[in-house]
């Protein structure tokens, strides 16, 4: 069976960390094409250095990482170092990464990786704001049709928001950019609250990260122990959702997921609601069903993943 060769599009992020971590310890399936940073859970120039922090953690030197949009489309950034820390990546100490920042803008990464691949043969994981995505599809139109597949962290219907009343985060940070994604016609996958939120770091399951061996468990405790801390004040639960890394974990085992293809749309323009996905599950709109859109998770069976290709680094 062939790898799937993907690019992950993020901003690191505890979480975004630990599901380059997962992709990192799957290379039978998954080969990383590249990291592409985005500014979101922090800016740019703190996103771009955590992922090449975390492509050293994991052993990983060669992986190419490329800069990309240091703001959103049309907004000004919103940030989180309320939940991520003032680095974006605090809990662990990790040292400056040695591995240099690739010249390449991350846009132009995307663009010419699409196009000098076979046609449905790359697949985009965007587990942050979607502006270097959009704004990809919007410079080089011909790329939409040559993607595989989006597999993409955001939007929010039954659980609310987590950066407004009704937005989830990545979408409410740059909803242009969301809206763009969202109606490009490439087939989309997503990850929204719904179902991030089963999936929790609860005191079982991190006694069970905690016993992962050597530098990556050390390193990935210390991230989601710091990380989990916002969460269980915010909701009173035991653990905080892991989001990001339900993208690799579907790559790697989808029926640890299940979903339903229905149209998604994004509000752009209302100062009530702007961010907010728009979840028709019942076909009431008639709009195109554009996303498989995933409503439950095998929490066991993720951490059961999770912990068994994380101690393989």
């Amino acid at each position: 069976m062939a790898r799937e060769k993907i690019i992950i599009d993020t901003d690191p992020g505890q979480d975004d960390a630990v599901a380059m971590l997962l992709a990192f310890a799957s290379p039978e399936e998954i080969e990383v094409l590249g990291v592409t940073a985005v500014a979101g859970n922090a800016p740019l120039h703190l996103t771009e250095l955590n992922a090449r922090k975390i492509c050293e953690v994991a052993g990983m030197p060669d992986i190419k990482v490329y800069a990309g949009c240091d703001r959103p489309l049309f907004l000004d950034l919103h940030t989180a170092p309320e939940v991520h820390g003032e680095t974006g990546l605090d809990g662990p100490d990790l040292p400056m990464p040695t591995m240099k920042l690739q010249e390449q803008h991350a846009v132009d990464f995307i663009i010419d990786t699409l196009r000098s691949h076979e046609a449905g043969t790359v697949t985009l994981c965007p587990v942050g704001p979607l502006t270097n995505i959009a704004t990809a599809l919007v410079r080089a139109p011909d790329i939409a049709p040559r993607i595989k597949q989006i597999v993409l962290m955001g939007g929010a219907q039954t659980e609310g928001g987590n950066s407004s009343p009704v937005a989830e985060f990545n979408i409410f940070v740059d909803p242009h950019a969301a809206d763009i994604v969202m109606r490009c016609g490439a087939p989309i996958v997503m990850f929204p609250l719904d179902v991030t939120h089963q999936v929790l770091t609860s005191q079982r399951q991190m006694e069970r990260v905690k016993a992962i061996p050597g530098a990556v468990g050390r390193v990935t405790y210390q991230m989601l122990d710091f990380y989990r801390r916002y969460d269980e004040a915010k909701y009173g639960t035991d653990g905080g959702p892991l989001h990001d890394p339900c993208v690799i974990a579907w790559l790697l085992k989808p029926d640890l997921f299940q979903g339903k293809l229905c149209n998604v749309a994004v509000e752009t323009a209302s100062p009530l609601t702007i961010g907010q996905t728009v979840v028709d599950k019942f076909a009431k709109t008639g709009r195109p069903l554009n996303a498989l859109y995933m409503m439950k998770a095998d929490s066991d069976g993720f951490f059961d993943l999770l912990v068994e290709r994380l101690a393989r680094l």
